[in-house]
């Protein structure tokens, strides 16, 4: 051994001490104070602010109150003067520290937690630290991205395994627990509903749910107000609009003015019967006769009591054919519930659709004609409904020989949004005199106080043929629900087509069944002797 060696302090060695002070509470809370080989002294204010300083130096406004010195591998702390310190709740004068003792400086001072910094206790990283560096090597590092991705999440696993506190390793194992146990009941959830979907409750519940969203469709007397306010501006454009067709092109004037009064607004409903007692499906009601509601607020129906029969109610157009004794429409208005798929599924449970009102309202016509089905096209969606005889100064509306050709003119008319678009024509003061009345505001109601009032008037709107097919007449005329059923007239008043559905999705895409089709129906009946 070399001379030197003999005379080196074996401690140069070892790694320096360092240790810290993480004060928790008082003024200094959330900082650190960093203690190394030297000895230090600990200086409070009145306001419990803390300050480690090199031995023996004073602070003005501050009262010393304990010294760090070290020993070994750690720091003894000695309390100065009358002060008294407590580590882990222990009150002394003298204590050789270990990692994690918890030390209160006085009354004043805060509480503050010790921490040595060695190959026991390494400084831990955060995680927002891990990530930062990991997305640093990704950045900077010059290997392959093959390469440095694994690399990358390698070493983000280890870090956290290794770096993080046990607390947050045991947080991460409790949320991936919870998540697990979450994940395992919602598919028993999912499970226990497939199940219920398939039980008659469920079944029961669709169409509870389809007559709460016919509660939402249909008039309240808050809607009025919106009527007045919105689709008032909306007709006005109509009207404007129906001005500005009829004044360009006098022979649409003639065709809408010639039509109109064929042209009738459908209105019914319909209710479920159990095939096999024939009760009806109704609402369920307290003993004071109001109907009940779930929590869901949807109504509860029932197949007992004798609470009010649980309806659908439904709109759309039909017109003048067959010598004026029948009424073309589509199948879907004709047989509204082939479509709903709330009753489809009540099939299962053996009930049964029943037509509880069907009538027709004409233009300028106070009494409603009741209509009832005479044949239903099985191929497109065409029926022709049965008016009970001519209606003296109708006629029909003659249909065309031929189809229309691509980019012509057409003029669809009916009664799109139902009952809304009219009342919205019927202008201010009906509308006010039907809030001002203490009246049921349900769809038969309104349809008959607008039929009296002499409010039953088809909307026109004008377009082109877009495309043509054996099948459907594409066109862009505006139309909406409520519209289907009504014809599509050519410039000089004959039917090219009825139409039949929209794309919401793009409004150039409205449909409507060849008037060809409805003469190969017209003519099935005629063939089949019905007069």
């Amino acid at each position: 051994m070399t001379e030197r060696d003999a005379n080196a302090d074996p401690a140069a060695d070892e790694p320096p001490i360092v240790a810290a002070l993480h004060h928790l509470t008082g003024r200094s809370r959330g900082q650190v104070s960093w203690l190394s080989r030297e000895a230090h002294g600990v200086h409070v204010s009145d306001s419990g602010a803390i300050r480690v300083t090199a031995d023996g130096r004073s602070l003005p406004g501050m009262t010393p109150c304990a010294r760090f010195h070290q020993a070994g591998r750690s720091y003894v702390l000695d309390a100065v003067g009358e002060a008294v310190l407590w580590v882990n709740r222990v009150p002394l004068r003298e204590r050789h520290l270990h990692h994690g003792d918890m030390i209160e400086f006085g009354e004043q001072g805060p509480l503050s937690r010790f921490e040595l910094i060695d190959a026991q206790h390494p400084i831990r990283r955060t995680l927002p630290e891990i990530l930062s560096d990991m997305m640093a090597y990704l950045r900077v590092s010059r290997r392959p991205l093959h390469r440095r991705l694994p690399r990358a999440l390698g070493g983000l696993a280890l870090s956290l395994l290794k770096e993080t506190t046990i607390l947050f390793r045991v947080s991460v194992v409790l949320a991936l627990a919870v998540i697990i146990v979450l994940g395992i009941r919602q598919g028993r959830e999912i499970d226990r509903i497939e199940a219920d979907m398939r039980s008659g409750a469920t079944r029961l519940d669709a169409i509870s749910t389809a007559i709460a969203r016919d509660r939402e469709t249909a008039l309240r007397p808050g809607d009025l107000d919106a009527v007045r306010q919105e689709l008032g501006q909306a007709v006005q454009r109509q009207s404007a609009r129906i001005e500005t067709l009829e004044f360009r092109w006098k022979a649409g004037a003639e065709a809408i003015a010639g039509a109109r009064g064929s042209i009738a607004f459908l209105h019914g409903s319909f209710g479920l019967r159990d095939g096999a007692t024939g009760r009806m499906l109704r609402h369920a009601v307290d003993a004071t006769g109001r109907p009940l509601s779930s929590p869901l607020g949807r109504p509860l129906l029932t197949l007992e009591g004798d609470g009010p029969v649980a309806e659908r109610e439904f709109t759309g157009t039909g017109f003048l054919v067959g010598g004026g004794r029948l009424l073309a429409t589509n199948r879907h208005v004709a047989l509204p519930w082939e479509r709903d798929a709330a009753t489809v599924a009540s099939a299962g449970m053996g009930l049964e659709p029943v037509m509880l009102v069907f009538r027709g309202y004409f233009p300028d016509r106070p009494e409603p004609l009741e209509l009832s089905l005479r044949a239903a096209s099985d191929s497109v969606d065409l029926a022709v409904l049965d008016i009970g005889g001519p209606v003296d100064g109708l006629a029909d509306l003659p249909l065309a020989e031929a189809p229309p050709r691509i980019g012509a003119e057409i003029i669809a008319m009916g009664y799109p949004t139902g009952l809304r678009a009219m009342l919205a024509q019927s202008g201010d003061a009906f509308v006010a005199a039907l809030q001002a009345e203490a009246q049921s505001l349900d769809l038969e109601g309104v349809a008959a106080r607008l039929a009296e009032a002499g409010h039953i008037r088809p909307l026109a709107s004008r377009g082109i043929v877009g495309q043509i097919s054996p099948e459907a007449v594409v066109f862009d005329a505006e139309t909406t629900h409520g519209g289907s059923g009504g014809p599509l007239l050519d410039l000089s008043g004959h039917v090219v087509a009825i139409q039949s559905a929209i794309v919401p999705e793009f409004g150039g895409s409205n449909l409507g069944v060849p008037a060809v089709e409805l003469r190969r129906l017209l003519d099935t009946l005629e063939s089949a002797g019905v007069h």
